[in-house]
């Protein structure tokens, strides 16, 4: 059985002291807890004073995003090694925040993924379309686009996670069926499927966009819907450590 993950994207969100707070609450909250994965996503400055306060516990650290470089002149990036160095276990990479804010090409996010892996860190790739393309009914097209470029040439998926994020569900207050998610995640899996055969069934496939603790149960309940990539509730930790709850609750 796949082991579930439910990861908190806190953004452009929290000083230092706010992150160590928010972190020290979702620690002692998720005490024993122990069949879900939890991941914190904390903006590059407090990923380090994070990773002192989660160290040694059943939390992993996770960076919103990474460069291709190990180093260079690459003004205002972070290399995977510095962020391997301040405790990060995951990358998340092209969110579609990334992808609409920052041109982040399906390209990128494939050498994003490689130097990930290279590095140790393990991806957790994210892939969606927008309400334009859901409503033309090319949400299958896309998606197995954005799944086929950011996995080329990827020889393993041991260590890949995939966090299925429609764009017209993120901090909109929507939130895709769970039939409907389900059904794009059934399709991603088939699509790994094609290149990877049967290592696709090991694949933790993750849905994101506006998740709260109201509609994780039925979400969860999905045969192939592996645990939520959360924004706006993983900075309420009563909130955050509800979700995490009822997805272990069911797993």
């Amino acid at each position: 059985m796949r082991t579930p993950i439910v990861a908190g994207n806190w953004k452009m969100h929290n000083t230092v002291p706010e992150s160590v707070a928010l972190a020290k609450a979702i620690k002692d909250g998720a005490a024993g807890i122990n069949k879900t994965e939890i991941v914190l996503a904390p903006p590059f400055t407090s990923l380090y004073s994070v990773y002192d306060v989660i160290k040694g516990t059943n939390i992993s650290l996770a960076s919103q995003n990474i460069f291709y470089e190990d180093k260079g002149a690459y003004t205002g990036e972070v290399a995977p090694g510095m962020l391997k160095d301040v405790g990060c276990t995951y990358a998340i990479i092209g969110h579609s925040e990334r992808r609409k804010y920052f041109h982040d090409r399906d390209e990128d996010v494939n050498l994003k993924v490689k130097k990930a892996l290279a590095t140790g860190l393990k991806p957790i790739v994210c892939v969606g379309e927008t309400e334009e393309e859901r409503i033309k009914g090319i949400t299958e097209f896309v998606i197995g686009v954005q799944v086929k470029k950011a996995l080329y040439e990827i020889n393993s998926l041991s260590d890949v996670v995939i966090a299925y994020e429609p764009v017209w569900a993120i901090g909109t207050g929507k939130v895709a069926t769970p039939i409907e998610a389900e059904e794009v995640h059934r399709f991603i899996r088939g699509v790994l499927g094609e290149a990877y055969s049967s290592a696709s069934k090991n694949v933790r496939i993750l849905y994101g966009g506006s998740v709260t603790h109201d509609n994780i149960s039925e979400l969860i309940d999905m045969e192939d819907i592996d645990g939520a990539l959360v924004g706006g509730a993983s900075l309420k930790p009563d909130m955050f450590l509800g979700i995490i709850r009822k997805v272990s609750e069911k797993r």
